[in-house]
């Protein structure tokens, strides 16, 4: 097999570039999936005791956080530190234009042929009830979706933390359709760019909010390209919003149903399906999905 390796000196970092052919990897472990290369920059720092964040503190570099089982393709390899650092692409995630994926080769074991894929069972209506109540309190994580984080990451990156700063700088906590994705065990899509076309919609364009909340039923979604909102039951919806400046930086809460339909309504308005290809800012769809 031929190869082409080139290497390049960045900011006191060896890159090697590959270009043999394409190998797959699987993950061991839950796997932060960055859309840098530069893992040390996120987590540890020149410190090792710090978690590169904007001012609401999230880390904008982290994508999602890929589960055991799941399957990658090796796009190329890059010598960063001590550690390998992946590109990858994989099905399981869709994303940005213009995004590379990035995960620490520590946290997948690679195969030269293409493995068996996750294929996560869907639990039962209650199970997924009984977990998003489970999750309420859990911090607002910008790309989390594992409610208790990454440990891995306080033994690979970070020196002399303590046991109050280990969860935060662990990631443990979820963004909004990562609280779907933790509460399915992964079988939902994991951004709203595909929830907003998941399942089918429940016709609600031109109707009042106490119209639409008589028709929910529980694990619809309440969704918009950019949030997501999960109907818990009759009475009561459940999400991960960012408030940032408060306290924790917002998290999971439940709210009244009614309320927050009528709150949504204030800035948008219903339609039964979300037009193809646009980002809007002033509508939200309703998409039933389980037992679909």
């Amino acid at each position: 097999m031929k190869r082409l390796i080139v290497i390049i000196i960045l900011s006191g970092y060896v890159l090697l570039l590959s270009a043999e052919a394409a190998e797959y990897g699987v993950v061991l472990t839950s796997a932060p999936v960055l859309n840098t290369p530069d893992f040390k920059a996120v987590f540890g720092g020149a410190s090792g005791q710090s978690l590169k964040t904007d001012s609401c503190g999230q880390v904008r570099e982290l994508e999602y956080i890929a589960l055991p089982g799941s399957v990658v393709t090796i796009v190329k390899k890059q010598r960063y530190g001590q550690a390998d650092i992946y590109q990858i692409k994989t099905e399981e995630y869709v994303a940005p234009p213009n995004i590379r994926l990035y995960v620490d080769g520590r946290f997948i074991r690679l195969e030269r042929t293409l493995p068996e894929p996750r294929r996560p069972l869907l639990p039962p209506r209650e199970g997924i009830v009984s977990a998003l109540r489970m999750s309420v309190g859990s911090s607002y994580v910008w790309g989390g979706n594992v409610q208790d984080g990454v440990p891995e990451l306080a033994a690979w990156f970070y020196r002399n933390i303590s046991e109050v700063e280990k969860k935060r700088l662990t990631l443990a906590g979820l963004d909004c359709s990562g609280l779907l994705y933790h509460a399915t065990g992964g079988w939902t899509p994991r951004n709203t760019s595909q929830l907003i076309t998941f399942g089918r919609g429940v016709p609600i364009a031109g109707k009042q909010s106490a119209e639409i909340a008589a028709l929910l039923q529980p694990l619809d979604l309440i969704v918009w390209n950019g949030h997501v909102i999960i109907v818990l039951d009759r009475q009561t919806t459940i999400e991960s919003h960012l408030e940032c400046g408060r306290p924790g930086n917002g998290g999971v809460v439940m709210s009244p149903l009614s309320r927050r339909i009528a709150d949504i309504m204030r800035t948008r308005h219903p339609v039964n399906a979300w037009p193809g290809g646009k980002k809007r800012q002033d509508i939200f769809v309703i998409r039933r999905w389980y037992g679909q």
